[in-house]
């Protein structure tokens, strides 16, 4: 594959212009700008093809490698009509701008501005935080979860969770409300419910 100097060169040319362009404030050099480096791309997809060859219609005499390959033309063809609708997006971007403040320039904003003159360090957020931030340290902590530990079998052993078979203190307690409630001072007796019997 021979290297055509004098497309390479003119490549750089469009990059190099089309960035500078790009990076302006007028909103007409972007355009400008994005114009030159879509068509510096297509030359490049273009240079990239290789040398220019037979057209690619199937014939059994001619050397496969004697074709030129279709891919980058339609890669080309491709980028153009995308280049199209970005321009045709761009034209629109600057024609309401026109409209509205009789300019093309893009302006900083107040709060740009303002935002541009502060320190990049803030003391309430880029402060650093001391490495313990934690009110117990890690023998109060593990006292308390040997207490809560204690705690929980005095409990499990409260409520009756013998294993002798429901005998002892925990089957008295069950018969201890099986007879009749004794009576109040009028003589009326209560239920479990709290409802009077007579």
């Amino acid at each position: 594959m021979s290297v055509n100097l004098t497309l390479l060169i003119v490549m750089g040319v469009l990059y190099s212009v089309g960035v500078y362009l790009v990076l302006e404030r007028s909103l007409t050099r972007v355009l400008l700008g994005v114009m030159l480096l879509t068509n510096a791309t297509n030359l490049l997809i273009i240079h990239a093809a290789g040398l220019p060859g037979l057209a690619p219609l199937y014939s059994s005499d001619i050397d496969p490698q004697n074709y030129t390959d279709p891919l980058p033309q339609a890669l080309v063809l491709t980028a153009i009509v995308i280049g199209l609708g970005v321009t045709a997006f761009l034209l629109g971007l600057i024609y309401r701008s026109w409209v509205l403040s009789r300019r093309d320039v893009i302006s900083d904003d107040a709060e740009d501005r303002r935002v541009a003159k502060q320190s990049a360090y803030v003391e309430e957020e880029d402060a650093e935080l001391p490495e313990d931030t934690s009110e117990f340290d890690d023998e109060q902590l593990e006292a308390h979860e040997r207490e809560n530990e204690k705690r929980h079998h005095r409990e499990q052993d409260a409520a009756g969770d013998d294993p002798s078979g429901g005998e002892g203190r925990g089957s008295q307690s069950s018969f201890a409300g099986s007879g009749p409630a004794p009576a109040d001072e009028t003589g009326n007796r209560t239920d479990d419910d709290g409802e009077v019997r007579r």
